[in-house]
């Protein structure tokens, strides 16, 4: 059984590296993909020296056009995507996302944040179906269409064609990981600008996925 790890990154140069570095580490990873979203910072570097496969955008396409790429450039038997901005990622983290795939008892995991930090948590208690945390089989994603055009909505759309089609997921906890909040990588202006453009996208994509899958 191959696994491949994906992980979108969009100027997570602070941070890639030691994902990277800490999916190294597990036993049962075959191949780690970055793919850097039209960066302008040192992310496709960090990556590569940390051993990932890097794949770059000349332009910024958004995060399901990330993930797709991915997809398209693997030939695993599951896939576990990873955000590129986590803080305190570790082994027994990968295990929780993994491990319920291996033994059957699930088609994809998500991964919800506990005991991080408070805003992230919360956030995602709230809405689970926004982790980009997750690992899913590969035969579920051939299913799938149009990721590229999701943009940040593309857990939406991941996670609405699994209800769709009646594929088991199974919700686990991370204990003590998190990520770095976007006011605290572009300022508290500009980060909640970048926030609310994400919702929007979210919002827009769960309308059209919702059609799509009609």
């Amino acid at each position: 059984m191959q696994i491949t790890a994906v992980i979108p990154a969009y100027n997570e140069g602070g941070t890639v590296g030691q994902v990277v570095t800490q999916v190294k580490r597990h036993r049962l990873i075959d191949e780690i993909i970055v793919v850097s979203d039209g960066s302008t910072d040192d992310t496709a570097s960090k990556a590569t020296e940390a051993g990932a496969k890097v794949i770059e955008f000349d332009q910024n396409r958004g995060k399901g056009a990330a993930m797709q790429v991915g997809i398209e450039n693997n030939n695993s038997n599951i896939i576990l995507f990873l955000d590129a901005d986590l803080l305190g990622l570790t082994v027994e983290h990968i295990d929780q996302l993994l491990l319920p795939i291996i033994n059957q008892q699930a088609e994809m995991t998500i991964g919800v944040f506990a005991d991080g930090r408070m805003v992230t948590d919360l956030a995602q208690k709230i809405a689970p179906f926004l982790s980009g945390q997750r690992a899913v089989k590969q035969s579920v994603l051939d299913g799938i269409s149009d990721l590229n055009m999701t943009k940040f909505g593309v857990e939406v759309a991941l996670t609405q064609y699994i209800k769709k089609h009646d594929i088991k997921i199974k919700e686990v906890e991370l204990h003590d990981l998190s990520h770095v909040l976007k006011e605290e990588k572009l300022g508290v202006v500009e980060g909640f600008k970048a926030r609310l453009r994400m919702y929007w996208d979210i919002a827009k994509n769960f309308s059209w996925f919702k059609n799509k899958i009609k």
